[in-house]
């Protein structure tokens, strides 16, 4: 179990990352990726990246040997870009950076360039640097359009939860099981023994939402920082390039694809049977989902005498146009 300790500062504090960050959803992927039980589930994915990784990449395995959880805390590095992640792990301090080795490698011996690099060796570092690199290009660079759009999409979700339910029904609604009580976020975690405890202390949240990872959420806990908290969210499989599987629209997933079919089409106020001559199904079927939308506060119904008009509220609005830029 995670329990993260808030403070009143602290849930004024919680914001959700506008963007997602290259580095730990990179960091988030190749531990799926070397996740060896998740196989029947991934094995087309695995097997799709296993083939195109270069050979630049193997440095990385040397710094997390451990598999989840085994990290030094140096990579644990945010960034709006691939470029300010990559920064942002090469400015770690000296210390931090041999002490995260150390840690990683208390009870094994370390590569020869590993050594170099708790030295603090700019040819390690280089190493580092193109293997990060080379990661992003095989991994995430081909999918990273979906992942902007995913992540858009789950923006603007949490969004609408905080506006209609609070900032605390809006927690709670990321982690099935979780509960928020005396300031304090408890997420059980089936399988892991023991409790972490995270004490924001005034430092704050930043919740991101990680879409190469299916396991419990990944927790950032820095001095002097404020904690983030990545957990998984999407479909719960990765994505894949465009033309390697089926087409992936995020709010299809959440809506249906004729409630988004019918939102799309009320570019302006139409009536029940022009809107099913739009999208090619009937009238019934139309009341229906235009009483579900309705009831989700994101179409609106009005009588003028016989005819019956729908129109798109506000925050069906926000919810297209967060579709559209991530298209």
């Amino acid at each position: 179990m995670i329990r993260i300790h808030f403070t009143a500062d602290d849930l004024a504090r919680v914001r959700f990352a506008r963007r997602p960050s290259p580095v730990p959803e990179l960091h988030a992927a190749l531990m799926l990726l070397g996740a060896a039980h998740e196989e029947p589930l991934l094995g087309r994915w695995r097997h799709r990246l296993l083939r195109s990784l270069p050979g630049a990449v193997e440095p990385l395995a040397d710094l997390v040997p451990g598999g989840p959880g085994a990290a030094p805390a140096f990579l644990d590095v945010l960034g709006d870009s691939l470029d300010e992640g990559v920064a942002l792990i090469r400015a770690a301090r000296p210390e931090s950076v041999r002490a995260g080795i150390e840690q990683v490698y208390a009870r094994r011996p370390a590569p020869p360039w590993i050594r170099a690099l708790h030295g603090g060796d700019a040819g390690a570092w280089r190493m580092v640097e193109r293997a990060q690199r080379a990661a992003f290009e095989s991994v995430l660079a081909p999918v990273w359009p979906q992942v902007q759009d995913l992540h858009r999409t789950e923006f603007t979700r949490h969004a609408l939860a905080v506006a209609e339910h609070g900032i605390g029904a809006a927690l709670t609604g990321l982690a099935p099981g979780s509960r928020l009580r005396g300031g304090v976020w408890e997420w059980p975690l089936p399988g892991a023994g023991g409790v972490r405890e995270v004490h924001l202390g005034g430092r704050g949240l930043i919740l991101r939402p990680t879409f190469h990872w299916r396991r419990g959420p990944l927790v950032q806990d820095l001095p002097g920082r404020p904690a983030v908290l990545s957990y998984p969210a999407g479909r719960g499989l990765p994505p894949v390039p465009e033309g390697d599987g089926p087409p992936q629209e995020p709010l299809a997933g959440v809506l249906g694809r004729t409630r988004l079919a019918l939102l799309r089409a009320l570019d302006e106020a139409c009536t029940t049977t022009g809107l099913a001559r739009r999208i090619g199904v009937g009238n019934a079927t139309v009341s229906a989902h235009a009483s579900a939308l309705r009831a989700a506060g994101l179409l609106t119904t009005t009588r003028t005498g016989r005819s019956v008009h729908h129109a798109r509220t506000a925050l069906a609005e926000l919810l297209l146009l967060g579709d559209a830029a991530g298209g």
